[in-house]
């Protein structure tokens, strides 16, 4: 049985991941408003990815006999200056959820629940990948400036990006 203060805790995690989500999905569309359809491909992996991280929080709660408490999800940016700009949130963004995940962690150990620990390093491991994917497109599009042909051929790398949902493990 999950203790209540490593429930609310997870179940805010929930819709920090459900706003994330919504976020990346903000940024899909500004992302083709401008014609940057490799871009927006790129971010709709992010949204189900925000989804999938949403629903293992879930069902991790439910299994442990928790409830899910779903809250309102803020309504997220909608404009960015540039895809330069678009990225620096990105990065940002993931940088405050893995601080929020780190919590998540400390909260855990606090409350000596280990098997919240265990299940959490998964989100550790992939904060770590996330960091690192924003921050790989966001050195691209700093070394590329202003030239556009290096803008449509990194818009053309994005766009081979798919969504490969992680295997199921066996009960």
């Amino acid at each position: 049985m999950l203790k209540t203060k490593v429930a609310e805790a997870l179940n805010s995690q929930i819709n920090a991941e459900l706003y994330s989500s919504s976020l990346y999905f903000s940024m899909e569309s500004y992302f083709h408003s401008v014609s940057l359809s490799g871009f927006a491909a790129w971010m709709r992996v992010q949204v189900q990815e925000e989804l999938l991280h949403a629903m293992k929080l879930y069902d991790f709660i439910v299994s442990r006999g928790g409830r899910a408490v779903l809250e309102a999800i803020a309504k997220p940016d909608a404009d960015w200056d540039s895809p330069l700009a678009a990225f620096e949130h990105v990065l940002r963004h993931e940088e405050e959820i893995t601080a929020r995940i780190n919590s998540l962690m400390e909260i855990a150990a606090a409350e000596q629940d280990h098997a919240t620990k265990i299940f959490l390093q998964w989100f550790v491991s992939e904060q770590v990948e996330e960091e690192a994917a924003a921050g790989e497109v966001l050195s691209k599009l700093r070394l590329i400036g202003k030239d556009s042909s290096g803008l449509f051929l990194l818009d053309a790398e994005l766009g081979k990006r798919i969504f490969t949902p992680p295997r199921q493990q066996a009960a």
